[in-house]
This record gives structure tokens, C-alpha cells and sequence, in this order.
């Protein structure tokens, strides 16, 4: 089977399996990252066939939606790549891009670096930030029936790993413990300059939240 075929069973794949997924983790967040993936590996010396399986597999089994589970997602990438009869070797570094990828919060520390990696990082990061990041962000706090923001509850920018797996704290607290640190956690030279913008554009939705919050006109 070649290359090209086995991404396209990929996308049905995921396209199938994510049917009903909350809104800011379904097919078409897995589209953007693929293709921002894409336009950001044009500047890198990566395996595309790699990054493209990396890209369109990231979040097959987020472990939020899976009870904390961190092997799911790795699990059902594997099961699904061996049956197309991909490379062990390919296998093996798809699994430690989904666990890998992901902002975990606290002292998390990745224990797997590849450029491949890198390149599918910024790209899932950036779909987390600007104006789609804010809509994600707002989407997933209804899901979770969270606060939209409460002035008595500050944000936690000490959190540990599971500290921040469970927290239940108000949607814009996740602009200060995630969003707004995503832009100096960036890997190459393309997301970074994407990410510079993005966040402008965060900083200023929340200016202007706190003004209508506190009744400035």
C-alpha cells in the first residue's frame, strides 16, 4: 500500500472515530493541526509521511475524554497503523508523538524529542491559541459547565501534573495557566512567527473582557 493511501485511510479513520467528539477536539481541529502541520514542516527537514500520521492521529484517544488515560490514544494509533502495514520504526515514533504532544501543565517534562515532533507541537499549539484557541477554549468550559470567570478564584501557575488534569477552575484562568505561555514554548521558526500574532490577538479579547466585565465603556 502506498504512502499516499495510507494517510487517506488515516483521514477516514479519524474522520469516523472522532463522530460526536466536543467540538474543540473533533475532525476538523485534527484538519487544522494536519494542515498547519503540513505548511510549517515546508521549513524543516522532516519525514512528511511521519508528520502527516503524527498530525491526523495526535488526538485519536485525548486522554481528557478517556478518564486521564495517557496510553489510549498511543494504543490505538498502533493497532490502526499495524494494520496498514506501516514500518515498526514509524509505529514507534507516532506513539511517542501522541505521548508526547500534549501541554500537561505543572512539572510535566517530554522524555522524546524528534523534529517530527516539534513541527506537529507547534501545530497542535497554535490551533490552541488566536481567535479559534478562544473559541476552543470558551467551547470546552461549556462542556465541562465551568464559570466563564470569577474574580475570587485566581489562576494557578503552580500546578502539578494532576493538579492541572483536574481542575475545575473558571475559563479564563486557562488563558494564564496554558494559552498565553504557548507562545514561548514554540519549536521552529514558522510557529513562533505565527504564534507572536495569535497571542497579540489573545491579550487583546481579554483587555476588552475585563472592560465589559467591570462596566467600562
Amino acid at each position: 500500500m502506498n504512502k499516499e493511501q495510507i494517510i487517506q485511510n488515516t483521514i477516514e479513520f479519524v474522520k469516523e472515530t472522532l463522530q460526536g467528539a466536543e467540538g474543540g477536539h473533533d475532525f476538523f481541529h485534527i484538519e487544522r493541526v494536519y494542515k498547519n502541520a503540513l505548511l510549517i514542516a515546508k521549513d524543516e527537514n522532516v519525514d512528511e509521511f511521519v508528520i502527516s500520521l503524527g498530525a491526523l492521529l495526535h488526538d485519536i484517544a485525548d486522554s481528557k475524554f478517556h478518564n486521564g488515560d495517557e496510553t489510549k490514544g498511543p494504543q490505538k494509533a498502533r493497532f490502526f497503523l499495524e494494520n496498514q502495514q506501516v514500518s515498526e520504526e514509524d509505529i514507534i515514533h507516532i506513539e511517542n508523538i501522541i505521548t508526547n504532544i500534549s501541554f500537561k501543565g505543572g512539572n510535566f517534562k517530554q522524555n522524546f524529542k524528534s523534529l517530527e515532533l516539534d513541527v506537529i507541537q507547534d501545530a497542535d499549539r497554535l490551533d490552541a491559541i488566536g481567535a479559534i484557541g478562544i473559541a476552543r477554549c470558551f467551547n470546552y468550559g461549556g462542556f465541562k459547565n465551568r464559570e466563564l470567570y470569577n474574580p475570587e478564584v485566581p489562576p494557578n501557575l503552580k500546578m502539578t501534573k494532576e493538579e492541572y488534569k483536574k481542575s475545575t477552575a473558571p475559563t479564563i484562568n486557562h488563558f494564564y495557566e496554558k494559552l498565553l505561555l504557548l507562545k514561548d514554548k514554540m519549536n521552529t521558526t514558522a510557529g513562533k512567527a505565527i504564534a507572536k500574532e495569535r497571542h497579540t490577538y489573545m491579550e487583546t479579547f481579554l483587555n476588552q473582557f475585563y472592560n465589559e466585565w467591570n462596566g467600562i465603556i
